[in-house]
């Protein structure tokens, strides 16, 4: 069976990083180092969280963290920045290939990155509004905000690719 939270009858606060602890006033239940992911990561928002515990099992679902106290919002949202932080690559550096598996150094606003794209065909998905989302050979993902205003040399290497 599985448990929504609809507004206020949780508490849930920060334990680690991505985990959180939560307690439910209305059972007196309370669970540790449980992970927050969105049900639906590119659509969903703030909406459909789903509480998962340490073996994966899910624990409840947060249909709107809008509905949540504030400080539980806020821990929410902190554990989601936390989980879905995506590096953004703010310049290329440089791009080599060896054996067909390119090697690609970049500055990013979480400092320099060296990275491995085995085919870029399948893992640079240029979008409509300029945007580049790249995803490396440990899965690791990456955006470029707008691939147009990178600097020259940055847009020369990555334009083939797109």
């Amino acid at each position: 069976m599985i448990t929504y939270i609809d507004g206020p009858e949780i508490k849930i606060t920060r334990n680690d990083g991505i985990f959180v602890d939560a307690e439910f006033y209305h059972t007196g239940e309370k669970f540790t180092e449980l992970e927050v992911h969105r049900l639906f990561p590119k659509s969903g928002g703030n909406r459909y969280l789903v509480l998962l515990d340490t073996e994966g099992e899910q624990v409840a679902i947060i249909r709107n963290a809008d509905n949540l106290l504030p400080e539980s919002k806020e821990v929410v949202l902190s554990a989601l920045d936390e989980y879905y932080m995506i590096p953004r690559i703010t310049r290329f550096v440089e791009m080599t290939d060896k054996f067909r598996v390119w090697m690609w150094t970049a500055d990013t606003d979480r400092g320099r990155i060296t990275f491995e794209v085995r085919n870029h065909i399948s893992n640079v998905k240029p979008l409509y509004d300029g945007r580049v989302l790249i995803k490396d050979a440990n899965d690791n993902r990456y955006e470029i905000p707008d691939w147009r205003k990178l600097d020259k040399k940055s847009r020369k290497l990555i334009e083939p690719k797109l």
